[in-house]
């Protein structure tokens, strides 16, 4: 099928409060431009230097995802213009996206990434060094910088009750920070990417990161 219609089959699978994150990864602009000319705004990138370059290219109205790891010395390249920063996996990261998001005038708003996988391959937050975060408090000290939500990846697994198990998890673990009130706007669960979204969705997820189920597998 053609991104146009890959768009619209999922969008018509997802409930009305999920937001739909395409992950344009790796694409060029020409295959951006076809998602974009039938209504999708929200886009994600990995590496901060290909997302920088689209920016540059392609509509302002577009909202802009960093959605893999970042490190420290990249934050000042993306704080200008990013919608979301969803790796969010240290304070000292925090700290150095708040420090850039003062410097441009901005609000930045960040997710944090909780570690559920059984996968030495992935970053985040255990549930355990998250506690002492929002125990100690220090994120309070942060004045342009907005903790959204949680994000996390399920172990790649063809194990469906495995990838049930993990994103319920984190639904546990956002449910009771939301219900704390630790922050003034604590709304997003992103989990869930093309091969798994259905089950995130059951589990609470209302923001899915989709890429080749819309862009197909990746040749570039």
């Amino acid at each position: 099928m053609s991104i146009a219609a890959n768009i619209k089959k999922i969008k018509e699978e997802l409930p009305i409060h999920v937001t739909l994150v395409a992950v344009s990864k790796t694409n060029p602009i020409e295959r951006i431009e076809e998602a974009y000319a039938v209504g999708q705004r929200h886009f994600g990138e990995n590496k901060v230097q290909e997302m920088v370059a689209k920016a540059s290219q392609l509509p302002k109205d577009i909202f802009w995802h960093l959605i893999g790891h970042l490190q420290t010395n990249k934050v000042k390249y993306i704080a200008p213009f990013v919608h979301l920063i969803h790796a969010v996996d240290s304070f000292k990261l925090l700290q150095e996206i708040d420090k850039h998001a003062k410097i441009n005038n901005r609000m930045i708003d960040c997710l944090l990434q909780v570690y559920i996988a059984k996968e030495e391959t992935k970053f985040g937050f255990s549930i355990e060094e998250l506690d002492v975060l929002l125990r100690e408090g220090k994120y309070k000290e942060l004045t342009n910088t907005n903790i959204r939500g949680l994000m996390g990846m399920a172990t790649n697994t063809h194990n469906t009750n495995q990838i049930a198990i993990e994103f319920d998890t984190i639904n546990k673990v956002y449910t009771q920070i939301k219900k704390a009130n630790l922050f003034q706007q604590f709304d997003i669960l992103s989990i869930g990417m093309s091969s798994d979204y259905p089950i995130a969705v059951e589990h609470g997820s209302n923001m899915v990161r989709v890429g080749s189920n819309i862009f197909g597998e990746r040749k570039y």
